[in-house]
């Protein structure tokens, strides 16, 4: 499994615990060092099932810069997975991709569900 996390994000660290003690080995990477490819995003939004837009992180400084609150209903998919992909801080985080599933954001019971 891949863990991406941006090392100085609270719930990303929250969620590393989690992780460490529930002795669930991963992957870890961070997200603004390697961002996420679009082949990458691509594949990961095609296994998870969720809505695209659950994939950015409406709470970052770059979202609300760029404004895509207002911009991202008039963008394609692809626009959107490319944009995406420019830049690891639009990425919601943290993140889990395993085999046959993707967590976005740390929501413990869901990661409890998925991981335990």
């Amino acid at each position: 499994m891949i863990f991406l996390q941006y090392p100085k994000c609270s719930t990303c660290q929250k969620a590393d615990k989690w992780l460490k003690d529930n002795q669930i080995a991963v992957e870890s990477r961070d997200i603004k060092a390697d961002n996420p490819t679009y082949e990458e995003l691509k594949d990961w939004h095609q296994r998870s099932g969720l809505p695209l837009k659950k994939f950015f992180n409406t709470s970052g400084l770059i979202y609300k810069e760029l404004q895509l609150k207002d911009k991202l209903p008039s963008m394609s998919e692809e626009e959107q997975l490319k944009l995406l992909a420019t830049d690891g801080m639009l990425v919601k985080r943290p993140l889990v991709v395993g085999e046959d599933f993707v967590l976005t954001g740390f929501k413990e019971a869901e990661w409890q569900e998925k991981l335990l």
